[in-house]
């Protein structure tokens, strides 16, 4: 649903992205990880039109991004990291001019906003102003309306940045409602656990380069299965093991109070980049 080949976007002497190459299949959900300036805004904003790229070529159900960029438009839905509603305008309202922009007709506008307000649990708010509503009865307005014409693929850069623990976790839920459905789902994201939730495969972007591309699982097998962490005269380390009893003779090894848990893709990322994910 999404092909990427050799994507290049320079600003000046600096190279956001180097040679990016990557494929999404139908119904997919595909979590796309990197450090600040790694390159994951650009690519969503190179593949929804906003910016131009460099060189490389890339489509969008079989849409060519940059020959038919009309028809790569059609196929996807963008929901971006900063709220961008008209804030002035009712829920309804905000839903309404995204039809209208997409050349749906007045009948299907009103019956596709019902039901989307009603996929997203906001069909008591139809009639209210934007600016009256909560961060995350935004975000959810925010995912109805890129879901408003029916898109195929549906980006979400950053999609519940600032937002507590409760509403992310409901935003998780209706994410996965929506690939359940067919849709094809690109994601971007700094809580690395949402993706290790939600993905079926990562990709650990460093530098405008991919660093490494595969399940989560997978990802996080190629360190170990096992870890602990201790304070070393450098900060804090972390070793990983194959498998328990060698995690456990290697605690007994050691005077400090350690707790043993299991690897996750955060410690991949760390590993396979040297970096960490931070907002």
């Amino acid at each position: 649903m999404i092909v990427i080949e050799d994507l290049r976007k320079a600003y000046g002497r600096t190279q956001a992205l180097d040679g990016v190459s990557l494929e999404v299949g139908a119904g997919e959900l595909f979590a796309y990880l990197g450090p600040n300036g790694a390159g994951k805004s650009t690519t969503i904003r190179i593949l929804t039109g906003l910016t131009r790229l460099s060189s490389g070529r890339a489509w969008l159900g079989g849409a060519d991004i940059s020959a038919d960029p009309i028809a790569a438009k059609r196929q996807c839905g963008v929901v971006m990291q900063h709220i961008n509603l008209d804030g002035d305008l009712s829920v309804a309202e905000n839903m309404d001019i995204h039809g209208r922009l997409f050349g749906m007709s007045a009948a299907d506008r009103a019956e596709r906003t019902a039901q989307l307000l009603d996929y997203v649990e906001l069909s008591d708010r139809a009639k209210s102003l934007v600016n009256t509503l909560s961060g995350g009865m935004k975000r959810r307005v925010m995912i109805a309306r890129a879901l408003m014409h029916r898109p195929r693929i549906l980006f979400l850069d950053e999609p519940t940045v600032g937002l507590d623990a409760e509403i992310r976790r409901r935003i998780w839920g209706l994410i996965k409602q929506i690939q359940s459905e067919g849709t094809t789902v690109f994601l971007t994201t700094h809580y690395i656990e949402e993706a290790e939730f939600l993905a079926d495969r990562v990709a650990f972007l460093d530098q405008g380069r991919i660093r490494a591309l595969d399940t989560p699982r997978a990802l996080i097998a190629q360190v170990g299965k096992w870890a602990f962490d201790r304070l070393g005269p450098g900060g804090m380390v972390t070793e990983y093991f194959a498998d328990r009893d060698a995690a456990q003779a290697a605690i007994a090894a050691v005077e400090d109070a350690l707790t043993l848990r299991r690897v996750n893709l955060e410690d991949a990322f760390l590993t396979l980049t040297g970096k960490a994910v931070r907002p």
